[in-house]
């Protein structure tokens, strides 16, 4: 465990509420058909995200796209770098795949790394007729030509900071914190 040297909220309840909004009205505005969109979310915390993202989503449209959980353990590249045993948890697409238009939702885009398993994750269960993603932070740092359709929040952060993204549906609060650190959290 390393010594904690700065620690700044980058978004609180209200600014994340209003993020999620915008993201939910960006992704309305570019979906030619509503009725074939389909949330993907991450585990763990792109899955609330996407719920939310579909709650808005049909209050405004009156139209509810299915979401989907999508656990990528088992397709990441550093899944057996110096970790315990994975816990796989089960991916749950409760839709066809084939011909969709999917919005995967992730909480933060940083090396992307964790998007592109996400892809490999559901082209294993179809090919949909396209892919974006909405992530509620993008921080830079790619290692991939990988980019996100709708973002929520752009920080610029350094390699050694971290950004950690809490929600009520799993840790009991809605804020974004980037802390700078030597070591882990």
């Amino acid at each position: 465990m390393g010594t904690l040297v700065d620690r700044r909220q980058a978004m609180d309840a209200t600014a994340m509420r209003r993020a999620i909004r915008r993201l939910a009205h960006e992704i309305i505005e570019r979906a030619p058909d509503l009725q074939r969109l389909a949330l993907v979310g991450v585990r763990t915390r792109g899955v609330p995200l996407a719920r939310r993202l579909q709650a808005l989503i049909a209050e405004a449209e009156g139209v509810s796209p299915p979401v989907g959980e999508l656990d990528i353990t088992l397709y990441r590249d550093d899944v057996f770098d110096g970790l315990a045993i994975p816990e796989v948890r089960p991916t749950l697409l409760p839709f066809e795949v084939q011909g969709r238009a999917i919005v995967l939702v992730d909480d933060v885009l940083f090396t992307g790394r964790t998007t592109r398993a996400a892809l490999d994750a559901v082209m294993d269960w179809g090919r949909p007729e396209h892919v974006r993603l909405a992530v509620l932070v993008d921080r830079g740092h790619r290692e991939l030509p990988l980019h996100a359709d709708f973002v929520g929040l752009t920080l610029e952060t350094t390699r050694d900071e971290s950004v950690r993204v809490r929600l009520v549906e799993t840790d009991g609060e809605d804020r974004v914190d980037v802390r700078g650190r030597e070591g882990a959290w």
